[in-house]
């Protein structure tokens, strides 16, 4: 079907591969900013894109604890890459994002909040651990007693074309956290890649229009048929774990254990993990001012709670230890989270794991913290 012809809210169509590139241009002309996965300076980042030739075709990352590698593969897939260092954070919540200003005006002070004029943003190839991440910072920024103005200015106007996952990274233990292979919700289309065409769900209304005057046919039991063995096909590639049934309690019992000393010996609380997860939302503020003491920004940056200055509080430090800065990030990811928002902090990404330099993997020293700790 082609025109002013669209599909329902819920429906599931097929477009050909070629079409791809009308959705975006639609999106494109409602005013949105696409941003996806592209390959830039050797590695797959999350930058503009607006052509479906920017996506990384015959791309693909190979991922181990400690170690991420783009290489060349023999494929025609847009999204056969698993997820890169890069998340949809960096887009909703900034790593530096502007607050206010301050101007003396020979009387005293005019102070300015700073305006964010940042467009809409289109997510293209949105996982589905990172559409859990999303709703993840979503509790923090917009749902819970505070609302922060940037991050729901943003939020609000994004629009999300989600994909299921067709491989997944050794890294990977999403199946563990529930949040994936298979995108369920939080999308405006969802897209499954076969080798020649999209199976779409259509999440929104909004997702719904951009699919004008777009060729699309109604999915078939055949078509969706294969997008389940698909899914499923990742999901038996998914090998690592990680125990949920036990938590927080396991991490607040074993919270002095001394396997939390051998894990510190490997850290390098050099902060990567934290800048790649995409549930993180440690930061800072830092004002700055000119030569002339007239004009003033503040400014809020991104931190870490592996950063020593974090937690320096009047009087001292409350976590002046490596192993203490490490105790904190995995027991509040998997256990003080559950208990703030209702769930865990952790959406199964692998992340952390492959951009550890020392390739340091909390499913692991889980595992042995419950191992050890039932002695």
């Amino acid at each position: 079907m082609v025109g002013s012809a669209t599909p329902r809210v819920s429906a599931t169509v097929v477009l050909s591969k070629p079409a791809l590139q009308r959705v975006l241009d639609n999106l494109g002309n409602s005013g949105f900013q696409l941003i996806g996965p592209t390959v830039r300076d050797g590695t797959l980042v999350l930058a503009g894109i607006g052509n479906i030739s920017e996506l990384p075709v015959g791309w693909a990352l190979e991922q181990k604890p400690g170690s991420s590698r783009l290489l060349r593969i023999n494929s025609t897939d847009y999204f056969g890459c698993t997820v890169g260092p890069h998340s949809w954070k960096r887009y909703l919540f900034p790593p530096q994002t502007d607050l206010l200003t301050a101007h003396r005006n020979g009387k005293g002070w005019v102070f300015e909040p700073s305006p964010d004029d940042a467009p809409p943003f289109a997510f293209i190839g949105v996982r589905s651990c990172d559409l859990h991440a999303i709703a993840i910072q979503d509790d923090v920024f917009v749902n819970g007693n505070i609302r922060d103005p940037h991050y729901a200015h943003r939020r609000e106007r994004a629009f999300i074309m989600a994909t299921n996952c067709n491989t997944a990274a050794s890294t990977c233990f999403c199946t563990s956290m529930k949040t994936g292979p298979r995108v369920h919700s939080g999308f405006d289309l969802a897209l499954t890649e076969l080798p020649e065409c999209f199976v779409i769900e259509i999440g929104s209304e909004a997702g719904s229009d951009v699919l004008a005057g777009v060729d699309w046919q109604p999915a078939s039991a055949f078509d969706l048929g294969r997008v389940s063995q698909l899914i499923q096909r990742t999901e038996r590639q998914i090998q690592r774990q990680l125990t949920t049934s036990d938590l927080p309690k396991l991490l607040y019992d074993t919270i002095d254990h001394p396997h939390w000393d051998v894990i510190a010996m490997r850290c390098l609380s050099c902060a990567n993990c934290t800048l790649v997860c995409p549930t993180c939302f440690c930061s800072t503020v830092e004002d700055h001012s000119d030569l002339t003491g007239s004009d003033t920004k503040r400014t809020r940056v991104w931190d870490s709670c592996f950063i020593l200055d974090f937690s320096h509080l009047h009087g001292g430090n409350s976590r002046p230890t490596i192993k203490s800065r490490f105790r904190q990030w995995m027991t509040h990811k998997l256990g003080a989270w559950i208990d703030q928002f209702g769930r865990s902090g952790c959406v199964g990404c692998g992340r952390c794991i492959a951009w550890c330099p020392m390739g340091i993997d909390i499913t692991e020293e889980l595992s042995t913290l419950r191992s050890l700790g039932a002695r």
